[in-house]
């Protein structure tokens, strides 16, 4: 990795695949993300304010550039939740911005949905050090993206997502070659080119091509912003599908600090319509847990039941309120054919 942000800028002179400067630099001639945009090369003389208007105006045309991937990004979803429902988790791998960005993703995870540290993963090339630190040489190895996910003892519920913006990094295709052909893992590639490797190498190839940039080369800039909307994508609709909401609402949140608190309180009250009395009751007899109080006033279910409901829909509130629902029907009903 030659810098600390941009694994896809420039690549070292000779990577795992064996190629030549000469090759590498014909290969960097060809990708979008790397072309050079001569109306932009008196930029430096131009007024703050007109940099950052331009600036502004780039960053614009990404929505329209993930929105044409849209199709390929649900099929992506769908399969993932699929792996997930089933126990499988999801693996990010990247190098240098795209790494990072995975690495972010995944540890957003935990505190929004309450997954376990271990269901969503981010790996970037050089270990965690590489957040921070330039790890030299990283991202042009396969062998160290299979050598780090054979340290996760890969599984084929498991989903693996290559994220590069050049599509040729060679840490991100190793992984999702690795991935499919040893483990039979669902395997997503993440670009910000056309025909990429990586993209061919994945189950599902995800080609968000954004255009040069307004630095030649830098791909943390327009590339990095459509990476982390594609993810975004990814967990939070996986997580929807997988029952971690009620509506809009993120009824799996854990409340580890006050501010979190808080916004449980306020989940449950936006759920239900309850009092702050009704509330405190029911996060009282649920040790805390959102959706369970919001079960028990909904559902007018005790916490147990609550708990009993959930775990038999899989954690899915609107399932488990259904059930809840139906039971106090055929209650109600067979109380009255007695009486």
């Amino acid at each position: 990795m030659t810098s600390t942000t941009d694994a896809d800028a420039t690549p070292s002179p000779a990577p795992g695949g064996g190629e030549t400067y000469g090759e590498l630099r014909a290969q960097l001639d060809t990708l979008t993300t790397e072309a050079f945009r001569p109306e932009l090369s008196e930029i430096d003389r131009q007024p703050t304010l007109e940099i950052a208007k331009i600036m502004n105006g780039e960053d614009a045309t990404v929505p329209a550039a993930v929105a044409e991937q849209l199709p390929a990004i649900a099929a992506a979803i769908d399969g993932t939740a699929e792996r997930m429902a089933r126990g499988g988790r999801l693996i990010y791998a990247g190098a240098g911005t795209a790494g990072r960005l995975g690495v972010l993703d995944a540890s957003e995870c935990p505190p929004t949905f309450n997954t376990d540290p271990a269901e969503v993963v981010g790996l970037i090339a050089g270990g965690p050090s590489a957040m921070v630190t330039a790890v030299e040489g990283a991202e042009d190895s396969k062998e160290l993206a299979a050598e780090d996910l054979d340290g996760l003892r890969l599984t084929a519920d498991d989903v693996v997502v290559g994220v590069s913006a050049s599509g040729r990094t060679p840490y991100a295709i190793g992984a999702v070659e690795h991935a499919r052909a040893r483990y039979g893992a669902l395997t997503i590639g993440l670009s910000c080119n056309a025909d990429s490797g990586l993209a061919a190498a994945a189950d599902h190839g995800i080609e968000v091509v954004v255009g040069p940039e307004l630095l030649t080369g830098s791909t943390r800039l327009k590339a990095g912003t459509a990476q982390k909307l594609v993810l975004n994508m990814l967990s939070t609709i996986t997580m929807i599908r997988l029952g971690k909401t009620y509506g809009n609402l993120m009824v799996d949140v854990r409340a580890s600090n006050e501010k979190l608190r808080a916004r449980s309180r306020r989940i449950v009250s936006l759920a239900t319509g309850a009092s702050d009395e009704e509330i405190e009751t029911a996060l009282a007899a649920t040790d805390g847990e959102v959706k369970n109080a919001i079960l028990t006033i909904l559902g007018g279910v005790d916490g147990p039941t609550a708990a009993d409901l959930l775990v038999a829909s899989d954690g899915h509130l609107r399932a488990a309120l259904d059930t809840s629902r139906t039971n106090r029907t055929t209650s109600t009903t067979s109380t009255t054919s007695t009486t």
